[in-house]
């Protein structure tokens, strides 16, 4: 994979979400937002559309010259934070199972549940049935429970390769990982930043016994959580100046 295909198109919108997504607490000043922009020669007129778009899609809100996350938003950046410090217990060996039962289900709410299906981390063996090892810490939301039956077991044959592409997932953290190391200007630091934080979410954070020898989550997550503390004093630096 080469450095040119490896981040996707930054917009003015993208610009404002990667930025804030990043941010704790997720909220920054106008002014703040158009300087990230000018890093990416994002016109100032350019970004200021943008974010009263976003806040009429209910994307953001706005305060006194401030932009925040919408709650939609925020449940994102959880998830975010949590791929940097997941939550994991023992795993015995069980898998979790939730099979689609519910009938007559609009297709609003099938987008919901395989949104949020991804977004636990389960992965779809064939339709309507997804599992992955119970090794996570988390409730089923409602939108599960409502469309699934839920249970447990163990697969007479190990199904990881064909639920995940541990190689190629590996392969990109691993390419990351450079790109973090070589990373200089802000702009740079911005976008490598952001991939990263996209590469986590799919993670599917599997149990070691599962996963290939010298799988690279933990060194890219250690890595990130590096550079994204000193990324953090120089971008804070670019603002105030």
């Amino acid at each position: 994979m080469e450095d040119r295909n490896m981040y996707k198109p930054l917009t003015a919108r993208s610009a404002v979400l990667s930025a804030l997504l990043g941010s704790h607490p997720p909220t920054l000043a106008a002014r703040h937002l158009v300087r990230i922009g000018e890093l990416f020669g994002i016109a100032e007129g350019t970004v200021r559309v943008a974010l009263s778009r976003m806040v009429a899609a209910g994307d953001l809100t706005q305060d006194n010259g401030r932009y925040a996350l919408a709650e939609r938003l925020l449940e994102r950046q959880a998830r975010q934070d949590e791929s940097r410090s997941p939550h994991t217990r023992h795993w015995d060996g069980t898998w979790e199972i939730a099979i689609v039962t519910a009938e007559r289900r609009a297709p609003a709410d099938r987008a919901a549940l395989r949104h949020t299906m991804n977004a636990l981390r389960l992965a779809e063996l064939r339709e309507g049935t997804w599992l992955r090892p119970a090794n996570l810490l988390r409730a089923w939301p409602e939108i599960v429970t409502a469309q699934c039956t839920l249970i447990e077991g163990r697969p007479h044959d190990d199904p990881t390769a064909l639920l995940w592409d541990l190689e190629g997932w590996a392969a990109h953290a691993r390419l990351l990982m450079t790109r973090l190391q070589a990373a200089g200007e802000l702009a740079e630091g911005f976008l490598v930043s952001a991939a990263v934080l996209r590469h986590l979410l799919a993670d599917p954070l599997l149990p070691p016994a599962l996963l290939p020898a010298a799988w690279p989550g933990d060194e890219l997550r250690a890595r990130y959580e590096e550079f994204d503390a000193g990324y953090r004093e120089l971008l804070d630096k670019h603002l105030r100046d």
